[in-house]
């Protein structure tokens, strides 16, 4: 069996990043080495909060948890008024985190303290937020940048946005932040895995039943998401767990290498993602290529929810 890949998660959960960190934790694949939070979903105080009680529901207290950025890169925070994940992020599911704490330290020099250690593109970052922390990061440390090898992004998209109607949230609310990291990783590849594909990455009530069945961890994430305002006709679309899934599992999504470029001005088109694909797409300084999901397999999608998530 290969070595699992060390993973560092950086997110804001959130009902389907609570679905994507029980996936991370249960594969076998990957070594969840540190969970950085965002503020994003919800405030700073409650993210970092969801991300430690989550890893305390799920019996990992050896995983580091230091929070980062409060606000975008430029302006204030500002909260989506009746967010379909519900007041606390996590639909009003009340978690407990008795003996876990988070570092005292910034989520930027959390992810820097982790990456000084590892070997040259060892070290895969799942960014299911704000690209703040991301940005902040590779700003701050440059000189760590060649110790990552991929960045998974959750956002943007070519089509309709779910927060405005051209911008996906986790870009929307720090255009700045996705504009630098997509301009230049440090020669890490990103994977961009955005609505184009997440919205079909749904679970129905039929899977909810059959992870109520499975275990308590399972019963846990199925109460969550049944109280997900984001219900449609295929069910709940589990954004970050699909990004995630594409870690674990690459073969879930289809891509196709692009240029990105993100909507920094004021108005309506604020946080776009103008996708261009090209088999030629590079990074301008780094030469490394932007990899966009295109088709999702859905029904291996919802295999892998229920076998890494139900242990």
């Amino acid at each position: 069996m290969p070595r699992p890949r060390p993973l560092i998660i950086d997110t804001d959960p959130g009902i389907d990043d609570a679905l994507a960190i029980a996936m991370a934790l249960a594969s076998s694949e990957v070594r969840v080495v540190g969970l950085t939070s965002v503020a994003g979903n919800s405030p700073l105080d409650v993210t970092t909060a969801n991300a430690v009680a989550l890893l305390a529901a799920f019996d990992r207290s050896d995983v580091p948890v230091a929070a980062g950025a409060a606000h975008p890169l430029a302006g204030t925070y500002e909260r989506v008024k009746d967010s379909p994940h519900g007041d606390n992020g996590l639909g009003g599911i009340e978690l407990e985190a008795p003996g876990l704490q988070r570092r005292s330290m910034h989520a930027m020099d959390l992810i820097a303290d982790i990456l000084r250690d590892a070997e040259p593109r060892s070290v895969d970052i799942a960014a299911l937020g704000p690209l703040t922390n991301i940005a902040m990061f590779l700003a701050k440390h440059p000189d760590l940048a060649d110790r990552i090898a991929h960045i998974t992004v959750m956002g943007g998209g070519t089509g309709p946005g779910n927060i405005t109607d051209h911008a996906e949230f986790n870009i929307w609310h720090d255009p700045e932040a996705a504009a630098l990291v997509f301009a230049d990783t440090g020669g890490a590849e990103i994977v961009v895995v955005g609505l184009d594909v997440t919205r079909r990455a749904t679970l129905d009530a039929d899977d909810l039943e059959c992870l109520r069945r499975k275990s308590p961890r399972g019963a846990l994430l199925a109460r969550m998401i049944n109280a997900y305002g984001d219900l449609h006709e295929g069910g709940w679309p589990m954004h970050d767990a699909l990004a995630l899934a594409s870690i674990v599992h690459p073969p879930v999504i289809s891509t196709r290498p692009a240029s990105i470029e993100v909507v920094t001005a004021a108005g309506k088109h604020r946080g776009q993602t103008l996708v261009q694909f090209t088999d030629e797409a590079r990074s301008p300084s780094s030469g490394r290529q932007i990899q966009f999901a295109t088709d999702v397999d859905v029904p291996l999608f919802r295999d892998l929810v229920h076998t890494k998530v139900t242990c």
